[in-house]
C-alpha cells in the first residue's frame, strides 16, 4: 500500500492548488474563494519510480457562517489521523496568523513528519518572506509556488526522504506493487442531481463518512476519486458534484464543480445514476441520463431513499410499483438495471456491486461474425423495414462487431452494417435491430453504438449512435 499524505492549512492558502501539481492534474476546484474544498479528495502522485497518495482536505479553521464547518472541521481531523506525513501550507503573502499558529501548535504535538510549505513564493522578495514562519518551529520548512510549479521537485524529494522511499530494485516486490499500481481500475462516477444520495452511497461503501453528507443541497463541490475494494476486487468512485438546472446554478465554484462533474462522466468507465425514488424522477435526472446516453457511457440505476418509497405497502408491490415507473421515465435507458437501496440504512449495497459486475462481464462478451448476420437478416426478413420489399428498399451486405480501441475497462460494443441505400434506414428500425441483438445476446448496463455504412465509397455513411 503506498504512503498517505494529507495537505493541511487554513482555507486558501493554495492547498488544492499544490494538490493539483502533486497529481498531475486538476482534481480539486482552485478558487480565490476561502473554504472552496469540502471534501477530502485523494489522488495519487507518481514520480518516476516514487508514487504515494496525497489527500487534500477541506480548511481547518474556516471562519465562515457555512453550517458544514464543523464536518469540515472532522474531515481534516481524520485526514491527520491516516497520514503518513503532513504537508502544512501557509501563505507567504499573508504571513504568519493565529489559525497558523495555533494549527502550528497542534501539528507539533503529533509524532508524524511535518513539512512546512510555504506557499506562493513566487519571487525573491517572496522567499524572503518566508523566514518568518521559522518561529512556528519546524526543522523542515520549503518555499514554493504552486500555481507556477516551483519548488515541487524538491518538495517530492524531501518527502521522499522523510518516508523512506527508495527507487525499487529491478525484480523486488516494490517493483511488483508499482506494477500491479499501474493496472487500472473500473472508474465509478456516481452521478446524480444534489441530494439525491450520491455521497451517503459513497459512505455507505466505504463504512466511513469519507465525503461530507449533510441536508444541504449541493454540498459536494469537488468530484471526489477514492480507490476502495468491496468482495475483493478494486475500484475507483468518482463521487461528483450535484449536477442541478442551469438556473439554479448561481456561483461561479458551482459552474466549475458541475463542469468538472460533466468530466467525470467522460472518464468514467461506467455511470451509478443515483435517483431520489421517494422525490421522484425530475426533469434533471432525466437529462443527466440523456448525457450519460449521448455519451454512450454503461450505466446503472440506482433507486435510493427506497425505505421512504411507499413504506406501508407491501414489500413486491413496492418494487414492482417503483420498476414500472422509472422504466417509464427513463425509456431511452432501458438496458440499464436497476436496483433499490437505502444508502443511509446501507441495506441492498451488495447488489449494487454484484450489478456492476454483470455489467462488466457482459460488455466483454462478443457476438461472431456469422452469427450476428444470421441473426439481422432473420430480423429483417421478419420486419423488412422501410419500403418494405420493394426494390428501393434498404438491403443489409454484411455486419461485424469491430475490435475496441478505447482504453477502458469496459468497451462499449461497436456494430458496423453495410448495406445498399443506408440513407433510407430510419433511427427507429436500428433501434429495432439492437433490440433484436440484444434479445439474444444479452448485456445489461452497456449502451450499443452502431454505425450504417454504404456499399459504394461515394454513398452516403451514417453514424447512428
Amino acid at each position: 500500500m503506498p504512503h498517505t499524505i494529507a495537505i493541511v492549512g487554513r482555507p486558501n492558502v493554495g492547498k488544492s492548488a499544490l494538490f493539483n501539481r502533486l497529481a498531475g492534474k486538476n482534481i480539486s476546484i482552485v478558487h480565490d474563494l476561502a473554504g472552496v474544498t469540502r471534501d477530502r479528495i485523494v489522488a495519487q502522485c507518481r514520480r518516476g519510480p516514487i508514487w504515494f497518495d496525497i489527500m487534500d482536505t477541506g480548511g481547518i479553521g474556516a471562519d465562515t457562517s457555512d453550517v458544514l464547518t464543523d464536518q469540515v472541521q472532522t474531515e481534516a481531523n481524520i485526514a491527520l489521523e491516516v497520514a503518513d506525513l503532513l504537508l502544512f501550507v501557509v501563505d507567504v503573502v499573508a504571513g504568519v496568523t493565529t489559525i497558523d499558529a495555533a494549527l502550528a501548535k497542534v501539528l507539533r504535538r503529533t509524532s508524524k513528519p511535518v513539512i512546512l510549505v510555504c506557499n506562493k513564493a513566487d519571487s525573491p522578495q517572496r522567499k524572503m518572506q518566508s523566514s518568518d514562519f521559522a518561529r512556528l518551529g519546524f526543522d523542515d520548512q520549503l518555499e514554493v509556488s504552486a500555481a507556477h510549479g516551483l519548488g515541487i521537485d524538491p518538495l517530492v524529494d524531501l518527502i521522499s526522504e522523510r518516508l523512506g522511499l527508495e527507487i525499487p530494485e529491478v525484480g523486488s516486490q516494490a517493483e511488483a506493487d508499482e506494477s500491479a499500481a499501474k493496472v487500472p481500475l473500473l472508474k465509478l462516477a456516481i452521478v446524480g442531481r444534489p441530494n439525491a444520495g450520491k455521497s451517503s452511497l459513497v459512505n455507505a461503501i466505504l463504512g466511513e463518512e469519507r465525503a461530507i453528507v449533510s441536508d444541504v443541497p449541493g454540498t459536494t463541490r469537488d468530484a471526489l476519486d477514492i480507490r476502495c475494494r468491496f468482495d475483493g476486487r478494486d475500484y475507483q468512485l468518482i463521487d461528483t458534484a450535484g449536477i442541478r438546472r442551469q438556473a439554479k446554478v448561481d456561483s461561479p465554484v458551482e459552474v466549475f464543480s458541475i463542469q468538472r462533474s460533466i468530466q467525470s462522466i467522460k472518464r468514467a468507465d461506467l455511470c451509478v445514476l443515483v435517483v431520489d425514488c421517494a422525490e421522484g424522477a425530475k426533469m434533471q435526472d432525466r437529462k443527466i441520463a440523456q448525457m450519460i446516453l449521448e455519451l454512450r457511457k454503461p450505466c446503472l440505476l440506482v433507486m435510493n431513499k427506497f425505505d421512504l418509497y411507499h413504506p406501508t405497502a407491501k414489500q413486491k408491490d413496492r418494487i414492482e410499483l417503483l420498476t414500472e415507473s422509472m422504466r417509464r421515465e427513463f425509456f431511452f435507458l432501458h438496458y440499464a438495471p436497476l436496483i433499490a437501496i437505502s444508502a443511509k440504512e446501507r441495506t441492498h449495497i451488495g447488489k449494487v456491486f454484484k450489478s456492476i459486475e454483470e455489467i462488466r462481464r457482459g460488455a466483454t462478451n462478443r457476438i461472431g461474425t456469422g452469427e450476428l448476420n444470421r441473426l439481422l437478416h432473420s430480423a429483417i426478413d421478419n420486419s423488412p423495414g422501410p419500403l418494405g420489399h420493394s426494390r428501393f428498399a434498404f438491403k443489409l451486405l454484411y455486419a461485424t462487431q469491430v475490435n475496441h480501441t478505447e482504453d477502458t475497462a469496459i468497451p462499449v460494443p461497436h456494430f458496423v452494417l453495410f448495406a445498399n441505400r443506408a440513407a433510407k434506414l430510419t433511427d427507429s428500425y436500428l433501434r429495432y435491430l439492437e433490440n433484436m441483438i440484444r434479445a439474444e445476446w444479452p448485456a445489461p448496463g452497456v449502451p450499443f453504438h452502431m454505425t450504417v455504412r454504404g456499399k459504394a465509397p461515394k454513398e452516403q455513411k451514417r453514424r447512428i449512435e
